[in-house]
């Protein structure tokens, strides 16, 4: 695959919904939109070339979004899978803390379903790279049929877009359904799984009016989509060492099904998945060198780029938003947690910014040219999947797993490793800090919270109690290794029996699509 030199150009399919959201669209406004930088579907799928601008067009919708520029060529929020993503799962838990007004919709839990921007176009950018997923599955197969591309190249493309599809649906399961283990069987509402292009009215008008499916039935679709973009994509050695992290490989389709197995507590396919990558990756022996050098270590398994020309800009790049601007600080609730080490190299300057005695990550560490990738996939990820599966099923060699992911931030691993855990959930617990701590600022507390609800061993319970909102910490609040106090001025723990547990579905969707406004989440 070579599309590294044309990644950069920003390229735009017609038929609205390719840079527009299905919300909104009806059959008059559709027909008016022609902006000067789209080219009609059929000349987008006509040669190789154009074929390869069309998929690098979905990694930018994944990487930037649109936001809620009319303009699909603006600089976006770093929606979904940009910045946006990082700073929305990050804000709904309790490790890091929004300083300003940003996110404070997000992280205090006051959401309604028309004013929380936020929240609106995390949904609608969400369901424009499902589009643009879409697009390319149904385009690259008439290629392929029409002998514009060789099959096995085109089928890369279609495993990519699948794994898009897969993951977009993925993370709208997080925010707007319960988790997976809500009901019995996962027979509570999901969200619409969108398997077709809006590409014509037809099937404009089927997807303006879709449901939303079942949890199960969800899960059912988006493993589908994986199982299948593992089977079509290329592997990381068929790729560039850059490549194989900014294009989705099957090893990235693998990563993915460790996280969503480990969603429906299905802990033996955990392992079968992640055994997959044995050998195939390795953890640097420095925590700190998958960020200070995104695009060329052994462990990034999949990660979005980013350039000094192509980035989404100071309001959505992550070294602008977490760093430079200082807009997201980390909480003392974990900086002092006793169990993570003082020497712990985690902790050092290379990974953490000392401001006044206020701390942010320096994970992102490009704040002029803002080219840091986002990180979404590691390897370090998928042994805590494998260690966290393993403990639950009882086999003993989780401990090797955890170790090795933990073992390369301490100063003295042979004497301050695990070695064994008075029962099994103080095991478990060890896994679930040794992922607060190693993905700090890396968006996934969110997902941990979130499945983790009334689980039989290590329950969370709602959204938890945070730091105060829209201050800095003070730096007499970070003491290592004394457990922070919440004061009153803290932002108050909301229960899982709270409406407010779900995000509402925007109204900007449930006012075009009356099916959905009849399941609107309760309460709002």
């Amino acid at each position: 695959m070579n599309i590294k030199n044309i990644k950069t150009k920003k390229y735009f399919l017609s038929l609205a919904v390719a840079a527009f959201t299905l919300t909104g669209c009806n059959r008059e406004n559709i027909m008016e939109l022609a902006p000067h930088n789209q080219i009609s579907e059929e000349v987008a799928f006509s040669s190789k070339e154009n074929i390869i601008l069309s998929v690098n067009g979905m990694y930018q919708a994944a990487a930037i979004g649109q936001y809620n520029n009319a303009n699909p060529s603006s600089a976006g929020r770093g929606y979904p899978f940009g910045a946006a993503y990082f700073q929305q799962n990050d804000m709904r838990g309790e490790d890091m803390v929004n300083t300003a007004s940003f996110y404070a919709i997000t992280y205090t839990g006051t959401w309604d379903p028309s004013g929380a921007l936020n929240t609106v176009y995390y949904w609608v950018d969400t369901y424009r790279l499902v589009n643009r997923a879409n697009l390319v599955i149904e385009g690259v197969t008439k290629a392929i049929q029409n002998g514009v591309i060789p099959e096995a190249e085109g089928n890369d493309y279609i495993g990519q877009a699948l794994f898009f599809r897969a993951f977009s649906h993925y993370e709208l399961l997080n925010f707007f359904a319960r988790p997976y283990k809500h009901t019995a069987d996962a027979s509570h509402l999901g969200v619409p799984y969108r398997l077709k292009a809006s590409n014509s009215l037809p099937t404009i008008e089927e997807n303006a009016s879709l449901p939303r499916g079942t949890v199960a039935a969800n899960y059912t679709q988006l493993l589908a989509d994986l199982d299948k973009a593992e089977t079509l994509m290329t592997s990381k050695a068929a790729r560039s060492a850059k490549n194989a992290i900014v294009y989705a490989t099957k090893e990235a389709a693998i990563a993915l099904k460790t996280r969503v197995y480990l969603s429906k507590a299905d802990y033996p396919k955990v392992i079968v998945e992640a055994n997959k990558l044995d050998g195939l990756y390795t953890l640097t022996a420095d925590p700190n060198t998958p960020f200070a050098n995104n695009y060329g270590n052994s462990e990034s398994i999949f990660s979005l780029e980013n350039s000094a020309t192509n980035n989404p800009d100071v309001n959505g790049a992550l070294a602008s938003m977490y760093n430079g601007r200082s807009l997201i600080a980390i909480s003392p609730v974990i900086w002092n947690q006793p169990t993570w080490l003082a020497t712990d190299k985690r902790r050092s300057a290379t990974m953490v910014r000392n401001a006044a005695g206020v701390l942010f990550t320096a994970k992102y560490k490009d704040t002029g040219t803002l080219t840091d990738a986002s990180p979404l996939l590691r390897y370090s990820e998928v042994l805590l999947n494998k260690a966290e599966a393993k403990a639950r099923i009882g086999d003993a060699s989780y401990l090797v797993d955890l170790n090795t992911v933990r073992n390369r931030s301490l100063a003295s691993p042979s004497t301050e490793q695990y070695t064994s855990f008075a029962n099994l959930t103080a095991g478990i617990n060890a896994i679930l800090m040794e992922r607060r701590i190693e993905f700090l600022a890396e968006g996934l507390r969110w997902n941990t919270i979130h499945r983790l609800q009334q689980d039989n061993l290590t329950p969370t319970s709602g959204i938890p109690a945070k730091y105060r909102n829209g201050q800095n910490p003070t730096a007499a609040d970070y003491i290592i290794g004394v457990p922070y106090v919440y004061k009153s001025t803290d932002v108050p723990a909301i229960p899982y029996s709270d409406h407010r547990y779900v995000w509402p579905i925007p109204t900007l969707e449930t006012s075009a699509n009356p099916v959905l406004a009849a399941q609107q989440n309760p309460g709002y």
